[in-house]
């Protein structure tokens, strides 16, 4: 789905990129895509949520590696959009209050 993305970044504020933090197979396909999306000029705008998704699940690499691995503070200090972090679990709920008090601070202002 990833070609097709850059038709729907026109109006865009704000980007929510869902990395599935079980797949470590995928950490660098995904790290890789995250940085096409963030150089897009329609996005250089948007604010930007990475959600590190299934940190539930046991036998997964630590946040701080896979931070490491996306290089994610390098990303952050270049990039020209604002960008959060969160650790979540779509299945559990875990962060998901924390994905909606970003999604609202975002978009009032």
């Amino acid at each position: 789905m990833g070609p097709i993305w850059p038709s729907y970044f026109t109006d865009c504020f704000s980007l929510i990129f869902v990395v599935d933090s079980s797949n470590i197979a995928q950490i660098s396909s995904s790290c890789i895509l995250l940085l096409s999306v963030l150089s897009a000029e329609p996005l250089c705008r948007a604010s930007v949520l990475i959600l590190f998704n299934k940190r539930d699940i046991p036998c997964i690499m630590s946040l701080v590696e896979i931070k490491s691995l996306f290089r994610i503070d390098d990303i952050i200090a270049s990039a020209p959009q604002s960008i959060t972090t969160k650790e979540v679990s779509a299945s559990s709920g875990q962060g998901l209050q924390e994905v909606l008090s970003w999604l609202e601070s975002v978009t009032i202002k």
